[in-house]
């Protein structure tokens, strides 16, 4: 049977994450319920990674397997570049593709939307086949009614010296058990971190982290624990033992989650 990924942008602050849940409201939830609709058959998705409550993404996957008449419909049927024009050319599946697209998101709520769709091998996975997930976790100093949604008001002094030093003892470890929620269904908590660094772009502090798997609640976890060196409350010496002693209940996990962003997932 054929399998699609399904690439979805959501703003997670109406949603209780994303993985689907009894009596919640989930993306994964609406966008089942969605393609439900369209095709007038159930459908069941699995999912890339697992964003917490209230969480945002700029770029998430599905994938499901089903029999419908959108083989021809793919990516790559959309890949014909015409080097005169600077275009695309342009095909009857383009235009069926573009009116699935449109009706699909006509029915999802306005926080959800579903960016493409295209069919992969039958043995593709959208959670196990990931080579790569960033993060990016947005902080202002100064009180701003347009970045209250999508980012932390924290007025506090800040070393951003000491916060990078804290990110990169985390680029020197490989065991986040420290920074693991207990609540998880993860057998191993080692995980290869390929990027940490906080970097300021006017009027944000970002911090900016990568790797191919994510614990759960782990981010969040690193940059409450990172804001406490920042701020003086621990040194760095602290730091380094609260990774050590593998133990969640050190850490500091009290960021609100609307200021995190999974900004992609590559393959």
């Amino acid at each position: 049977m054929p399998r699609y990924f399904i690439e979805v942008c959501y703003k997670g602050t109406a949603y209780s994450g994303f993985q689907i849940q009894k009596n919640s409201v989930t993306i994964q939830s609406e966008v089942q319920k969605a393609l439900s609709i369209f095709f007038k058959r159930a459908f069941t998705l699995t999912g890339a990674s697992r964003t917490d409550a209230g969480v945002h993404a700029l770029q998430n996957y599905f994938h499901f397997d089903a029999d419908l008449p959108l083989t021809q419909i793919t990516i790559t049927d959309r890949s014909r570049y015409n080097n005169t024009t600077g275009s695309f050319y342009s095909s009857e599946e383009d235009v069926e593709l573009d009116k699935f697209l449109y009706n699909i998101n006509a029915i999802l709520p306005l926080d959800i939307v579903v960016k493409r769709i295209y069919q992969v091998e039958d043995n593709a996975h959208c959670r196990f086949d990931a080579v790569l997930r960033e993060y990016k976790y947005f902080i202002y100093k100064h009180k701003n009614p347009f970045l209250q949604e999508s980012a932390y008001y924290y007025p506090y002094a800040l070393d951003i010296t000491k916060l990078n030093e804290a990110a990169t003892l985390l680029l020197e470890n490989e065991d986040f058990t420290s920074f693991s929620k207990k609540n998880t269904q993860s057998k191993s908590f080692i995980c290869d971190i390929q990027k940490s660094e906080w970097i300021w772009k006017e009027p944000r502090l970002i911090y900016n982290v990568k790797a191919r798997r994510f614990l759960r609640g782990m981010v969040k976890g690193m940059v409450g624990t990172m804001l406490r060196v920042g701020t003086g409350k621990i040194d760095l010496n602290e730091f380094t033992r609260i990774i050590q002693k593998r133990d969640c209940s050190k850490s500091d996990f009290s960021v609100p989650s609307h200021a995190l962003f999974l900004i992609g997932v590559k393959y």
